[in-house]
């Protein structure tokens, strides 16, 4: 900003000096021009009255010595024409060649003919003047005239322009030096405190929630003083919001967790005291239990994500797909299900820390949701090359991850609206929450990826979260190479160990 700043007051500088100094030397040039022509016509006039009187009486010495010390005193040349048109006297000796036809010059002609003449020779380019002379008419007689022609050098008169151009550029050049200097001081002046905005803009834009511009408030024009004022006040009431935000979420944590644990608890404790034909109220009223339990969970972890702005890191996505496809393989394996994955390598990733591991868990608890007994779901990584071998960025586009299930589907417009919080699909199973697919949706835009819901080759679902890549040394972790199990569709179980326990989120919210 500095540079342009300098560069937008030097331009306008310049221009300034050009339409005041290039006017300036053009009219003094006329000026000298007008002025040496004037001095040639003065002297060719005294001249022709002193050659008049020579002439008449017969004196041509006289006229002689009086031609040369005034081209001696001129430092040009003098002619004298008689009535014929023929040279009488010059000032240089001997004769110059061609004098000749010098009397069909166009000013002696005029001279002649009884009247002054000036010839004014410029160079192509209009810069100085090459040739100056003037001609005065000599009265000899009744309607009889000779001439004088007088010749003025013109190296003084060049040299005279050419000053005068020199001190306006140096008249120039000083004062763009001048204004280069005032101009720089007022541009650091001014971006300074523009260059802290934007310092400070950018760490709240990476979730430093402390940035101010403290210099910019007291330095730099008015207009910017109070931006970085106002600015100082919107970071300080999204800090106060956000810290709000994270406290709400952290004392409903525990007090909304508290009573549902103790509803449950309390549900638990009547079953063997209700009737045979009150238990299937009692089991709707457990299940609505847990799937509150599980909403408030989404909820919560929405909140989470919302209230700051999360750096994002490398993640290795084959090490998190293996660890947790060996979580959720005991669960699987209950629900009489098979958990597959790919042998493919996805490598590293850009992704919220803890992003990858909260989105498969919803992916999976989903796919197993609608998986019936004996079927299969795939986890994939998938890193994708660009389409044109040419092209000069040899990167992956992104790196993929998959969670292939062989349950219904769903049709188009069900897929479209999957990722809006609350829904749940007609018919869908009991204990979803409609919150599980707007968080995967979440996480993946905030670790600038996103995730889509396609059809699977078998007519289930193929969740899709692409993520970026980064760049990776090797094709795939070690634990990824070793860990590569049956590729799909080969329908076998991963040969995993079972684990004690359960996952840490046994069913998330549902897909729908």
């Amino acid at each position: 900003m500095t540079r342009r700043l300098l560069l937008s007051h030097l331009t306008v500088a310049l221009l300034v000096l050009l339409c005041l100094e290039v006017p300036l030397g053009i009219v003094y040039g006329r000026a000298e021009q007008q002025r040496a022509t004037r001095a040639a016509e003065d002297e060719a006039e005294s001249l022709a009255a002193y050659a008049a009187v020579s002439l008449g009486g017969g004196r041509t010495a006289a006229l002689a010595d009086r031609v040369a010390h005034c081209a001696e005193r001129i430092g040009g040349e003098v002619y004298v024409f008689g009535p014929d048109g023929r040279l009488t006297v010059w000032s240089r000796s001997p004769a110059p060649a061609g004098t000749g036809g010098m009397a069909g010059r166009p000013e002696v002609r005029s001279a002649l003919r009884g009247r002054a003449a000036t010839h004014v020779r410029t160079s192509p380019l209009g810069g100085g003047v090459r040739e100056l002379a003037a001609a005065a008419p000599v009265p000899l007689g009744t309607s009889r005239f000779g001439a004088v022609r007088v010749t003025f050098p013109t190296g003084t008169l060049h040299r005279r322009v050419q000053g005068v151009w020199l001190t306006l550029g140096g008249v120039g050049l000083v004062a763009l030096t001048a204004v280069a200097g005032v101009a720089f001081r007022l541009a650091r002046w001014t971006s300074r405190p523009v260059r802290e905005l934007e310092r400070a803009t950018a760490r709240l834009a990476e979730g430093d929630l402390s940035a101010r511009a403290t210099l910019a408030t007291s330095t730099g024009p008015p207009e910017v003083r109070r931006l970085a004022v106002t600015f100082n006040e919107t970071a300080a009431r999204l800090e106060h919001l956000l810290e709000a935000q994270r406290a709400f979420a952290g004392e409903a944590s525990h007090q909304l967790k508290t009573p549902l644990a103790a509803l449950r608890l309390r549900l638990d404790n009547l079953e063997p005291d209700v009737a045979a034909h009150a238990r299937g109220g009692l089991t709707a009223a457990m299940t609505e239990t847990e799937r509150l339990a599980r909403m408030v969970e989404g909820l919560l972890a929405m909140a989470r994500l919302d209230e700051k702005a999360v750096t994002r890191v490398p993640v290795d996505l084959d090490r998190v797909a293996v660890d947790r496809v060996r979580t959720w393989t005991p669960v699987f394996e209950e629900r009489g299900c098979r958990l597959a994955l790919g042998v493919e390598h996805a490598g590293q990733a850009l992704a919220v820390p803890g992003a990858v591991e909260q989105i498969l868990d919803n992916l999976l608890s989903n796919a197993l949701r609608v998986s019936a007994p004996g079927a299969v779901v795939l986890v994939d990584r998938r890193l994708p090359r660009p389409a044109r071998r040419g092209a000069r960025e040899h990167r992956p586009q992104w790196a993929e991850l998959h969670v292939v299930d062989e349950g219904p589907g769903m049709p188009p417009e069900h897929r479209e609206r999957a990722f809006d919080r609350f829904w749940r699909a007609p018919g869908a199973t009991e204990g979803g929450s409609g919150l599980g697919l707007p968080l995967v949706q979440r996480l993946a835009v905030a670790s600038g990826g996103h995730v889509a819901l396609e059809v699977a080759a078998r007519g289930g679902i193929d969740a899709v979260v692409r993520l970026p890549p980064v760049p990776a040394r090797g094709a795939g972790t070690t634990a990824g190479r070793a860990e590569s199990l049956i590729p799909w569709p080969a329908r076998r179980a991963v040969p995993v160990p079972r684990l004690r326990g359960r996952p840490p989120h046994p069913r998330p919210a549902r897909r729908s």
